[in-house]
């Protein structure tokens, strides 16, 4: 074998990179980058991230799946997005998160460490709960505490109350009183609301309540902080109930509310952990916390429970809402993933920037692009293989070093996409059989267990227990009533029969919504506002107002961005909409815009002339599309029952959509339809259409996968609550 010496083996890499437009200054340059990420030293970046999976499984609260890898989805976040020191950051997951741990972690790592200027991360997911609060601060008369792993009931609760070794919140309070700095973000991935499972959904919250008492050894503690503090008990009572001691907290859910932790395709997670580290590591330039929270919350909902909805908090006095969330700006690119491994042509590679409503997408044949300091590709890698977030991939065009980004230039949808449907335990073992009979029946749908995965609905009866939950509210089924649940144990809209109807005849029943409840979930499968090159922009606005209501763009696109929008708008009933849909592109686009209202059924907005030439998609470039057209539309569009949650999804193409306007025109004439939305019963033909017009073809038969190109395709939602 011939050897190389360093010297030649580096003059032929040089040339290859050469080659393909990547000068070996450039890969030099891209390490360096890496480096100072892996070494940055003022301001210093701290951090604790603590995950607590291995809980007692003794019947008193449940063990969880999802937090030792809310760790890892923060940890990565941190390294390669905001240029933490990977030796700044402490990880305490299961037998080592003890309550005397994480205090001495934070204690050591934080407290000592950190100077004024200095950034200061902690992060705990795992269970929370409530104990008695001798001061009273809210009317409930409790504190809530974080659950360490060695933390136990008292013997014989609930009957017997009694002190347990959770962390209080007065505790977290004098920790971040004696931080030297104020650039301090709390983000706790628990809440203390409910417990146990609930549909699908685990919920980390252990049971407590007045029973339950601070430990002996938590109210020592925070008598030695009162002393170094030099805080009076009084003043510690009154800074307490004025907010925050430092920086900023972000919490999960309300303190009345479920976090969720959620399983999703093959690995578990805090629905609020990976939906907050995939939305920063998308976003581009800076992200203030104020705005942040907000973006994060609506898909926190969408993806849990109704019931959860994350929280923001900031020391009194300050405007630390307006600051980059953590107090630093973001050292890189925006990504959907990043090199953490290379050996040879292959690398291993984490994805934690993926979009949890289209990691299926993400399969074997996507391809992913690695991007200089300035986005600019530089080099491609196809995916080889995927288990949760952590993926091996086939480096194509280069060589890559570890900490190189990559963002998303083809996913791949693939041709057998199925929806999952629960089984509920309100079923009788008889009617489970039935009802997987009567799933299986319809062509790429499948029946589970709970707690046995992911799953997209829940098949089950309305009990007493889950209607007195809901009494206040309208149209509540009649108990034993079969029907649809959201994951979380949220009604579908619609989808309850009458009292005494056979698990036989709700599948038939249900089997037109279960075919549209797949084709949205095909459909969604094309989402990709975070990474998306097309410049495209929707608004929604009510009819004769200017107060944009709803909004969504093209982030990494170059789309003119509209003012952010908190959370998921409520709109009356019976109110006139408008959209307005902005090619900002210097070349035509092709649109579709679809609807889905909160029983899941879908109609289609745009296009709209049924009887027009096959252009009647196109919209010209830099030009803008009405919906309606007050010039040439006669229809109006109006929010109408049922109430509930209702999505518009927009789909823009470079390429003109033939297939979907012909199923669409199909639909159309058998309804006698000429102009207006239409209203389809089973729209997986037309999706299909979509699809075909949108992708590519890799592969054949059950390996097949569509490609979509995010320089060719941007696809976005818009969502708003009818009520």
């Amino acid at each position: 074998m011939t050897r190389l010496s360093r010297r030649h083996f580096l003059q032929g890499a040089g040339a290859t990179l050469a080659a393909l437009g990547w000068s070996q200054l450039d890969w030099q340059r891209q390490g360096d980058r890496y480096g100072r990420a892996l070494a940055q030293s003022t301001p210093r970046k701290l951090a604790l991230l603590v995950g607590v999976n291995a809980y007692p499984n003794d019947g008193l609260f449940a063990p969880l799946q999802g937090c030792a890898n809310d760790v890892e989805l923060q940890y990565h976040l941190l390294v390669h997005r905001f240029g933490f020191n990977p030796d700044d950051i402490i990880k305490l997951t299961d037998a080592q998160a003890t309550r005397r741990g994480i205090l001495t972690a934070f204690e050591e790592h934080l407290i000592k460490q950190a100077r004024p200027g200095d950034v200061v991360v902690f992060h705990f997911s795992g269970h929370g709960s409530r104990v008695e609060d001798p001061d009273q601060d809210f009317p409930d008369g409790l504190n809530s505490t974080l659950v360490p792993v060695d933390s136990r009931l008292p013997e014989g609760f609930p009957r017997q109350g009694g002190p347990v070794q959770d962390i209080t919140g007065h505790t977290l309070f004098l920790l971040g009183s004696a931080l030297q700095t104020d650039n301090v973000t709390f983000v706790l991935d628990s809440c203390h609301s409910g417990g146990g499972t609930r549909g699908n959904l685990v919920v980390r919250a252990r049971r407590g309540g007045p029973s339950l008492e601070m430990s002996p050894a938590e109210l020592a503690y925070q008598a030695q902080w009162l002393t170094r503090l030099n805080l009076s008990p009084a003043d510690f009572i009154k800074r307490r109930r004025e907010g925050i001691a430092r920086g900023v907290a972000i919490a999960s859910a309300r303190r009345d509310q479920y976090a969720a932790d959620a399983p999703f395709e093959d690995f578990y997670a805090g629905a609020f952990s990976y939906v907050m580290t995939q939305y920063l590591w998308q976003q581009t330039g800076t992200t203030p916390f104020g705005s942040s929270v907000p973006n994060i919350a609506r898909t926190t909902t969408q993806l849990s429970f109704s019931g959860q909805e994350p929280q923001l908090e900031v020391q009194p006095g300050s405007s630390y809402g307006s600051q980059p969330i953590y107090f630093t700006e973001k050292t890189t690119p925006p990504a959907e993933a990043v090199v953490t491994k290379v050996e040879g042509n292959t690398a291993e590679i984490w994805l934690g920037g993926i979009d949890p409503r289209s990691l299926e997408a993400f399969q074997t044949d996507a391809i992913l692009s690695a991007v200089d300091d300035n986005g600019e590709s530089r080099g491609l890698l196809q995916i080889t293989s995927r288990q949760g977030l952590k993926g091996q991939g086939r480096l194509l065009q280069s060589t890559m070093p570890a900490g190189s980004l990559l963002q998303e230039q083809v996913r791949g949808i693939p041709t057998d996409v199925s929806l999952r449907i629960g089984l509920d335990t309100s079923l009788t073992s008889a009617e489970q059989t039935q009802a997987r009979q009567g799933i299986m029946a319809i062509p790429r749908m499948e029946a589970m267990a709970l707690q046995q995965g992911e799953v997209h609905y829940i098949l089950g009866h309305m009990t007493a227990a889950y209607r007195a939950e809901l009494v206040g509210q309208a149209d509540i089924p009649a108990e034993g009533c079969l029907g649809l649940f959201a994951p979380g144990l949220d009604l579908i809209p619609g989808s309850f029969g009458s009292p005494g109807e056979s698990v036989d005849r709700a599948m038939e029943r249900l089997r037109p919504k279960l075919r549209s409840l797949l084709a949205a979930r095909i459909v969604k499968l094309t989402l990709n506002p975070g990474s998306s090159r097309l410049a495209l922009q929707v608004t929604m606005t009510p009819v004769g107002g200017s107060q944009v209501v709803a909004s969504a763009f093209t982030v990494r696109g170059g789309a003119t961005t509209p003012p952010p929008r908190p959370g998921i708008q409520q709109i009356p009933l019976g109110t006139s909409i408008q959209f307005e849909i902005q090619n900002q592109e210097t070349r035509d686009l092709y649109l579709s815009v679809l609807v889905i209202d909160a029983t899941g059924e879908m109609a289609v907005l745009f296009p709209n002339q049924w009887t027009a030439a096959a252009n009647v998609t196109r919209v010209a470039a830099g030009q803008t599309l009405q919906l309606p057209d007050p010039n040439r539309d006669s229809f109006r569009l109006v929010t109408q029952a049922p109430t509930g949650p209702t999505e518009v999804l927009v789909v823009a193409s470079s390429q003109p959509l033939d297939n979907a306007l012909r199923a669409l025109q199909a639909v159309a004439t058998r309804s006698g339809a000429s102009s207006g939305p239409v209203a389809v019963a089973d729209p997986t033909d037309v999706v299909s259409g979509l699809l075909t017009d949108i992708s590519g073809t890799r592969g054949s038969g059950s390996d097949a996968v569509q490609t979509v190109d995010a320089s060719q395709l941007a696809a976005l939602s818009v969502t708003f609550d009818v009520f």
